[in-house]
């Protein structure tokens, strides 16, 4: 469940260059393949997404390591996610989509917008949703910055939040942090975000309400939102785990907290099974990326889950009646 799409080390390369350090050695401690650096059809271990930025904060001596690589990064990290939130109608809906699809761009995060009691604000706060995650200060900088960017799109760049909550203690001089984010800064805070005026909400973007439904419906195929079924959280899961190679039915009923044999028959309840689904995900799944990429076919076997490409070929032909260059060169 610790995954991120390779857009969030966006930047991280040429960031490190310029602070007179070198990205592959620290790359290769985390175990994160440069390849994958930037690139939205990749996953990546969200644990060594923040080993690393904290490392390149070590090595280049730079304690606003994680500020400075979100001034690299905005919206189009989040791939589809982002267009969803450009074309919405208010920022209020916008902020709404990313809350809901968040898990198309990482599974490991969560993040919420709410009502500040008894005042005219609202809050918005960031959060690691994995058990036991490690320090991740760095992480976390990165995150409110790039959040920081994203009202600004959206609402204006004169936008300024009110006040910001870090849970942790400065890490370079208080007086950059204000700075940058133009207010005071809450630190050892309960929480990370940042609370701003509520009526910022409301404002309209110039929405393109086509594409916001085009690109809503196509979310919803590849993440579920939420109130969702049993089958609906099975599948979601099945579909957040698949790259991980570790996908099974222990491991999800541990995830939804049931006993293994309590979803099975709860599944069978609903005139399916765990295997059944796992096919289903994959069938999908290799269908919009060889429909919408050009991912290659052994990069794609592993993000399916498969242990090599042969299987894939051997899937593709039972799913679709043809090999996965034949389904490929059909679709386009």
């Amino acid at each position: 469940m610790s995954l991120i799409r390779g857009t969030s080390l966006q930047g991280f390369t040429e960031l490190v260059a310029e602070l007179g350090a070198e990205a592959p050695p620290l790359l290769e401690q985390a175990h994160l393949s440069p390849r994958a650096i930037g690139d939205h059809d990749s996953f990546i271990d969200y644990r060594s997404v923040i080993a690393v930025l904290e490392s390149a904060a070590r090595s280049t001596g730079a304690g606003d390591f994680g500020r400075r690589l979100a001034q690299r990064q905005g919206l189009e990290i989040l791939g589809p996610l982002g267009i969803a939130a450009r074309t919405a109608p208010t920022v209020g809906a916008a902020l709404q989509a990313v809350e809901q699809y968040l898990a198309v761009y990482s599974p490991a995060l969560a993040v919420g917008v709410k009502a500040v009691p008894d005042s005219t604000l609202a809050a918005f706060e960031w959060q690691i949703v994995v058990p036991r995650p490690p320090s991740h200060r760095q992480a976390a900088e990165l995150a409110l910055g790039v959040a920081l960017r994203v009202f600004r799109l959206l609402a204006g760049p004169d936008f300024l939040p009110t006040s910001v909550q870090l849970r942790h203690e400065a890490l370079v001089e208080r007086a950059d942090y204000l700075r940058y984010f133009g207010c005071p800064i809450d630190f050892s805070a309960s929480t990370y975000g940042f609370r701003f005026p509520s009526a910022v909400l409301d404002l309209t973007l110039q929405a393109d309400s086509a594409v916001h439904a085009v690109v809503q419906d196509y979310l919803g195929t590849v993440a579920v939102p939420h109130g969702s079924t049993e089958v609906d959280a099975v599948t979601r899961l099945i579909r957040r785990m698949l790259p991980t190679g570790g996908l099974d039915l222990d491991l999800v009923a541990h995830q939804l907290a049931q006993h293994r044999r309590t979803l099975q028959r709860r599944l069978a309840a609903a005139d399916t099974s765990f295997a059944e689904l796992v096919d289903q995900v994959r069938r999908d799944e290799a269908e919009r990326y060889l429909r919408d990429t050009t991912m290659p076919l052994g990069q794609l076997s592993g993000m399916l889950g498969l242990s090599e490409q042969s299987a894939l070929s051997r899937a593709c032909r039972r799913w679709f009646g043809a090999s996965p260059s034949q389904v490929r060169r059909g679709a386009r």
